[in-house]
Formats: C-alpha cells, structure tokens, sequence
C-alpha cells in the first residue's frame, strides 16, 4: 500500500518537475549533428525589474537581470564580473560605449526591462543556456531577436564569453528561431 501512494505521488509530481526544467526539444539541420536541448518558458513580465527584488546570478535570468541593471546604469565593472572572461568583456563594453556614447549605452541595455518587450525562450543544453529576447524597435522600428549566452559555473550562471561547441549550438538554435524554424 505505501509503495502505491509512493509511486501515486511521484506520478503526480513528475509534470510539475518536467514543467520546471523545461521541454525536450532537438533541431536537426542539414549537413549537422541534431541537436537536443531544454526549451523553457517564462511568465510575461518576468525580464522586468521588481523593486524589492535582491539580484543573483543563481540562474540564466536572474543573471541576465543583473548583467543588464549594471549595463543599463554604466557600471562596466560589475558587468565585466558577470563574464566567464571578465577582462575582455570589460574592453568590449568600454568600446562599445565609446562607440555610441554614454546615454544611448544606458539606453540599449535598459531596453531589456522594458514591459514592451518580453524574454521568448530559455534555451538549456547541460550547463549552457541561451535566453532569446524579442526587443522592440523604436518608433514603428521592426522587432529584432537578441541572445544572451550563459553557463553556470560553481552555482553561479555568468555570461558565456569562451567559443566552444555547445555555445556553437545554441547560437544555430537562435539563429534556426530567428528563421521562423522553432515553434
């Protein structure tokens, strides 16, 4: 008996934890390896910052959340330490910035809080995620889709700025979403 309300119980749990890590997905593109990933979804307003709220990096979005606030506000060093490459992304931030000035880099990276536009996909392979972002443009502009690439290191999710071959995957599923090939 107890081994049936045992077995009973975990049934009723098991779509709840799929739920939570997300579904299983693969793309498979000609001429490559098919490659197997988590889809995951969040609630509408979840990218927007909430007041209250103390910043973490303890997952792909809360990560994404924070590297964004200190972008949006100009801090490139606390940015540059959400990297897995902390110096080469501070030069990179430093130049974009000097590229497009002081207020329209504040402006770009505030964008992401923005109600108007909305985090679409959490995509998960091992440690690796890849949040796909739908940004609206400016003043009838068209929408673009935007990447954050992150992994989780010790716990902690950190921008993902090293090449390597489960990144390459991610950026063929962004780029096979971009294309209107992902549902």
């Amino acid at each position: 008996m107890r081994r049936a309300v045992l077995v009973a119980a975990l049934l009723a749990v098991a779509p709840a934890l799929r739920a939570q890590d997300g579904e299983a997905r693969s793309l498979e593109v000609e001429g490559e390896p098919r490659i197997e990933y988590r889809l995951r979804t969040h609630p509408a307003n979840a990218h927007v910052l909430t007041p209250a709220a103390t910043l973490a990096p303890d997952s792909a979005l809360n990560a994404a959340k924070l590297l964004n606030l200190h972008l949006s506000t100009g801090d490139l060093e606390e940015a540059a330490v959400l990297s897995t490459s902390p110096k080469r992304r501070f030069e990179v931030l430093r130049d974009y910035r000097e590229s497009v000035g002081a207020e329209e880099f504040k402006r770009v990276f505030a964008q992401y809080f923005d109600p108007a536009n909305r985090l679409l996909a959490e995509i998960a392979i091992d440690r690796h995620r890849l949040l796909i972002w739908e940004l609206r443009g400016a003043a009838g502009a068209p929408s673009h889709l935007a990447g954050q690439y992150f992994i989780e290191v010790d716990g902690k999710f950190l921008l993902n700025d090293v090449p390597g071959p489960t990144r390459t995957q991610l950026r063929r599923v962004l780029e096979a979403y971009r294309a209107g090939k992902l549902p």
